[in-house]
C-alpha cells in the first residue's frame, strides 16, 4: 500500500502586504458584490480576473428562485472574460463575499463547480491562474487551482492521458 499526502502552500497577506496589481483586482472583486442578484441567500459574492491583455473582468453571483438555475460569481466572471477575449489567459482571480452590507470576516472559497472551471481555464491557459481569497482583513494568495483542487478533470483526461 502506497499513502499520498496532498498539501497547499497559501499566503495569508493583509491587504498592505499585495501589490498593486494584486490589489487592483482584489477590489474589482469587492466592488462586484454589490451587483450579486441574491435575494434568497441575501450572500452577496464578488468575482475579478486579470488578463493577460491587461483587461479586468468582474461579475456577480446571480441567484434563481430554482436554485440549480443560478450561477456562482466566479463562474459568471470567467464565462464572460472568455467570451468577450477568447484568446486571453486569466492570471488572477479574486473572490470576495458580503453580508449585512460589509464584506466577510472569514474568506470565501469557489464551491467544486467552479474549482472545475478554474481548472479549465488553467487547462486552456497552459498556466497557473493565482486565486486571491478575500475577506475584511486578509486575502489568501493561492498559485494555482491544484492546491484547491488536486485531481481536477481536464481534456488530458478525455484522451486517457
Amino acid at each position: 500500500m502506497k499513502t499520498l499526502e496532498i498539501g497547499a502552500k497559501i499566503q495569508i497577506c493583509s491587504q498592505t502586504e499585495l501589490t498593486l496589481e494584486q490589489k487592483n483586482v482584489v477590489e474589482a472583486a469587492k466592488k462586484a458584490t454589490l451587483t450579486s442578484y441574491s435575494p434568497y441567500s441575501h450572500f452577496q459574492v464578488g468575482a475579478a480576473v486579470l488578463l493577460d491583455n491587461g483587461e479586468i473582468i468582474s461579475g456577480s453571483n446571480q441567484e434563481n428562485a430554482a436554485y440549480p438555475s443560478g450561477l456562482c460569481a466566479e463562474r459568471t466572471t470567467i464565462f464572460y472574460a472568455h467570451a468577450k477575449y477568447p484568446e486571453a489567459k486569466i492570471l488572477k482571480l479574486a473572490v470576495a463575499a458580503r453580508t449585512n452590507g460589509e464584506i466577510t470576516k472569514d474568506i470565501c472559497a469557489p464551491c467544486g463547480a467552479c474549482r472545475q472551471v478554474i481548472c479549465e481555464s488553467e487547462y486552456r491557459a497552459g498556466a497557473p491562474i493565482e486565486i486571491m481569497l478575500c475577506s475584511k482583513e486578509e486575502t489568501y494568495v493561492i498559485n494555482g487551482i491544484n492546491a484547491l483542487l488536486p485531481f481536477g478533470f481536464n481534456y488530458d483526461n478525455l484522451m486517457g492521458q
